[in-house]
């Protein structure tokens, strides 16, 4: 088998068998396949697709290239969600706690946030003491004990996707559907868990900016987790604003305790609400409605709080900061940005507000770039909101002072106005099954 023939025959739009698949991810892993080789065959997918079958394949051969995740030790059903990514997107810190105090177990590995996005790690690292490093057995311990535990990436976690996604982001390939679904899958099921909610953002904040692109992406990766025995769902959810009022690590954390204490009611609880229920149905195999009702419960008698806290001290994180979230490190500087016009906000670019949160020091460009914990944006007005020339838009947060003037730039370029508006406004748009 010669990898020559296999680019060849998807140049000309044939379907690959499973063999010349697992071929191609071995050869690559091991470095027997040359990187101008993958390139040459990423393109020939992006241009000609691949059959459900062969997403599957790539998927399976790449989760197979590396660890898989033995989650056997775990007392009860397991149960794991994934995002796509999206500007104060804090979702997994409240959605863990309803689902562990609910009788789920989750046992998460999450990645730090990259450019316009944030990551959970990043978020939950914002906590004094916390640990996301934790041994094979201590990451266990935990999730029999609380219900829950959210640690990084391990270094061999389906690592042909590593090195396939580093090709593809230098070769223009990224925005293929079949190379994005096999990527996060491959993730998922290394990952070892028997159920798999996703969360497909769509907007302007989100990779895939339409719903039709961001439902084909969904059904695919259902259909891959389904075919591999996993029980998976997905949810299309809006990004064409950011979700929530916070952006930036500490001041997501503090927003998350904030839904969990039944304190906001907004589109982030909406958001959450729905995906701890559908990760409630993969778990007791109930309706939906029995399962949203056990999932409001647990906010509301406190019991979801409560499993937050107990992963927060498993993890060697201080607890007294979810009692008691002012201890949270400030920011020494903070600016307000003012409406200068009077009416609706129609339009809310998600992408540019997340940039302007890494300008503030929230953020990274590259993954060798520190983050300030402090640094972000708290909204006061968002989409569908009216407001008057003078009113409080949003308030920056850092300790780089001399960040506003660019950050506060891009942030009004963000925003659209109107006399009037009317959108109905849907923070989950669909369910995928």
């Amino acid at each position: 088998m010669r990898i020559y023939d296999i680019i060849q025959k998807k140049k000309y739009g044939e379907a690959l068998t499973k063999e010349e698949i697992e071929f191609f991810v071995d050869g690559f892993t091991k470095e027997k396949i040359h990187d101008y080789q993958a390139s040459a065959l990423m393109m020939a997918i992006w241009f000609n697709g691949m059959t459900d079958e062969e997403i599957t394949d790539l998927t399976l051969a790449m989760a197979h290239s590396g660890d898989m995740v033995d989650l056997s030790d775990v007392e009860g059903f397991t149960v794991d969600k994934h995002s796509t990514g999206g500007v104060g997107d804090k979702t997994t810190l409240i959605v863990a706690p309803i689902v562990a105090a609910c009788g789920g177990k989750v046992a998460k590995m999450s990645g730090r946030g990259l450019g316009h996005t944030g990551g959970t790690i990043d978020k939950l690292e914002s906590i004094s003491g916390f640990d996301t490093a934790l041994s094979k057995e201590d990451f266990i311990k935990a999730v029999n004990d609380c219900g829950l535990c959210v640690v990084g990436q391990t270094g061999n976690l389906a690592p042909a996707d590593k090195k396939l996604y580093a090709l593809r982001d230098v070769t223009a390939t990224v925005d293929s559907i079949p190379l994005i679904a096999s990527s996060i899958m491959s993730k998922k099921l290394a990952a070892g868990s028997q159920g798999i909610v996703l969360d497909v953002k769509t907007g302007s904040g989100a990779f895939m900016k339409t719903v039709e692109a961001s439902t084909e992406l969904a059904q695919k990766m259902v259909s891959i987790g389904n075919s591999a025995g996993r029980k998976t769902v997905a949810l299309i959810t809006d990004m064409d604003v950011p979700l929530g009022t916070a952006i930036g690590n500490s001041l997501e954390v503090k927003e998350a305790i904030n839904v969990l204490c039944g304190k906001q009611k907004d589109d982030l609880f909406e958001v959450c609400i729905a995906l701890a229920s559908n990760m409630l149905c993969l778990v007791h195999s109930k309706g939906y409605e029995e399962c949203e009702k056990m999932a409001l419960e647990a906010v509301e008698n406190g019991s979801a709080l409560q499993k937050l806290k107990a992963m927060v001290t498993a993890q060697g994180g201080n607890a007294e900061w979810i009692d008691c979230p002012e201890q949270f490190p400030k920011a020494e500087f903070s600016y307000d940005i003012v409406s200068e016009n009077d009416g609706y906000i129609s339009f809310m670019d998600a992408q540019k507000i997340g940039t302007s949160s890494v300008i503030l020091g929230a953020g990274r460009e590259s993954k060798e770039d520190s983050i300030d914990f402090s640094a972000g944006i708290i909204l006061h007005k968002k989409t569908g909101d009216r407001v008057q020339t003078g009113d409080v838009i949003a308030t920056l947060y850092s300790n780089k002072k001399d960040s506003f003037s660019s950050a506060e730039k891009l942030f009004k370029n963000a925003l659209e106005f109107s006399t009037d508006y009317t959108k109905e406004h849907k923070a989950v748009i669909k369910v995928i099954k």
